[in-house]
């Protein structure tokens, strides 16, 4: 692994530690609206399947080491009986599929990385949404129904904060063609 991988990688899982501290709660089931999750799926659509997995990893081991990098200053440990367990998985797999999907973009057609980039959004953050409601069902005992639609109330917001995320990640792209070429 390159220097510039492992810096890029504390650089993101840095990012994703900062925001811990925006938080909004909301329904019944004890799960915040957040932005590290977002952030995470910008690690992959920026970094790439195999470096933005490592930037969820080391962001969790910090957690899983007892430092405070969730929302409301929780570490991983103190998370991992609660109902945002399921969560904690979606997010060591979402930036690999995000990072996957955005760098199978052709490398010769610009064009087409936008749609990579969406589609990768869109697919990491259904798979935090489905980790999360099984962490719902299987942690608080929810129905399988009901657990599904929990994830109903964090839609408009994390629709929006993947628009920017996907812009973010155009920008940088577009600013760093070679950045998909040193994964």
């Amino acid at each position: 692994m390159r220097l510039t991988d492992l810096a890029y990688i504390a650089v993101f899982a840095a990012l994703i530690i900062v925001l811990a501290f925006v938080s909004i709660p909301v329904g019944t089931a004890g799960v915040p609206i957040v932005m590290q999750n977002a952030a995470i799926i910008l690690a992959g659509l920026l970094l790439g399947g195999r470096r933005g997995f490592l930037t969820a990893a080391l962001f969790l081991l910090l957690g899983l080491l007892g430092l405070p990098v969730l929302a409301g200053g929780k570490s991983v440990i103190a998370a991992l009986p609660g109902p945002t367990v399921g969560y904690l998985v979606g997010y060591l797999i979402s930036p690999f599929v995000a990072g996957v999907i955005a760098y199978a973009a052709p490398k010769k057609k610009k064009g087409m990385l936008i749609g990579y980039l969406v589609l990768g959004g869109v697919v990491a953050l259904a798979v935090q949404y489905t980790c999360g409601a099984i962490g719902l069902a299987l942690r608080m005992g929810m129905e399988w129904g009901a657990a599904f639609a929990a994830q109903l109330a964090f839609i408009p917001m994390d629709s929006l904060k993947l628009v920017v995320a996907v812009i973010i990640a155009i920008g940088v792209h577009s600013a760093f063609p070679d950045l998909r070429n040193k994964a």
